[in-house]
């Protein structure tokens, strides 16, 4: 099974072929498991949680036919409950704050990665991508001090933090790359050692990681981000 994070901005149906892979392979869990219809933990730790919750409920259920989602709205400052998880077929975690995305899943993130080892897939979004990560980025636009990123008008000068994520995929993620300017930070993130590597996926984006291989779908591109001698390689993972 694998893990599949989307950039963000995926929001209609028409954008249902990129959740399409997840929802097959939980389809194909809940077969071997003896159930006809796929069990999918839905979590929302938006700010609008219910109606992002049920947003993502609805892209699922577009993308593939008889899901059964079991959809929670998180509240600010609330641990998720281990039972929003449990005996489910597919996990899909929406975006938000990634601080907020973080702190709420961070309970389980042992559970994340039992469960994940074990063949259920991952699915997330913006926020819910960028936590998917060993280490994982925060809001913050600015390193030592100095701007590397679009700047957030009513949170300048807000400098970018590491926390622990999930832990499902061993460099970091950024995401809304080409939309966002956010290439420029993940690019000062590695070239200073904040991180060891990363991965940016633009909006309308999925990055595949299964099988020990990497593939991207959708309209734009997975930017991957190294360290080298001397500075940093940037290069794109192809469809």
């Amino acid at each position: 099974m694998s893990i599949h994070l989307i950039g963000g901005g995926a929001t209609t149906t028409a954008d249902a072929a990129l959740y399409a892979p997840f929802v097959a392979e939980a389809a194909a869990r809940a077969s071997a498991a003896g159930r006809t219809r796929p069990r999918i933990a839905v979590i929302s730790l938006h700010p609008e949680a219910q109606e992002k919750a049920a947003a993502l409920a609805e892209l699922l259920a577009a993308a593939g036919e008889g899901i059964e989602a079991h959809a929670t709205a998180g509240r600010s400052g609330e641990p998720v409950a281990l039972s929003a998880i449990a005996d489910v077929d597919g996990i899909a975690v929406g975006g938000g704050v990634v601080e907020e995305v973080r702190a709420g899943l961070e309970p389980l993130f042992g559970e994340l990665r039992r469960q994940v080892a074990v063949g259920v897939p991952y699915l997330g979004v913006s926020a819910g991508a960028m936590v998917a990560a060993e280490g994982s980025l925060g809001g913050g636009t600015r390193i030592g001090g100095v701007p590397v990123a679009p700047e957030d008008p009513d949170e300048p000068w807000l400098e970018l933090e590491i926390e622990s994520g999930i832990g499902l995929v061993d460099v970091a993620i950024e995401v809304h790359v080409a939309q966002r300017g956010m290439l420029s930070r993940l690019v000062a993130a590695v070239e200073s050692g904040l991180i060891a590597g990363g991965l940016g996926i633009d909006e309308r984006t999925a990055l595949i990681v299964g099988d020990g291989r990497l593939g991207s779908e959708g309209e734009g591109s997975v930017w991957r981000v190294l360290p080298t001698e001397g500075g940093v390689l940037v290069s794109t993972i192809g469809i």
